[in-house]
């Protein structure tokens, strides 16, 4: 999966493997009961804050920007 995104290819990797999850992705899109919660680039993403938004009924809890900045409807 590496050498393909270093060769630009888009890798859409699902997991609930928090530290694979932070150590291979670029943006980490957050669900909870089939919907997108959250949109976290690299630089915000935490253990702290995908659970945040995995765990949360209200999409605008305090931390990472909720979905829409990003393209949240993909």
């Amino acid at each position: 999966m590496l050498n393909l995104a270093r060769e630009g290819a888009a890798v859409l990797m699902i997991s609930s493997e928090l530290p694979e999850i932070l150590g291979m992705s670029d943006r980490v899109l957050v669900m909870r009961e089939g919907r997108l919660t959250a949109d976290i680039p690299r630089d915000e993403a935490t253990q702290e804050n995908i659970l945040r938004y995995a765990m949360v009924a209200d999409e605008n809890a305090a931390g990472a920007s909720p979905t829409g900045g990003n393209g949240g409807s993909q």
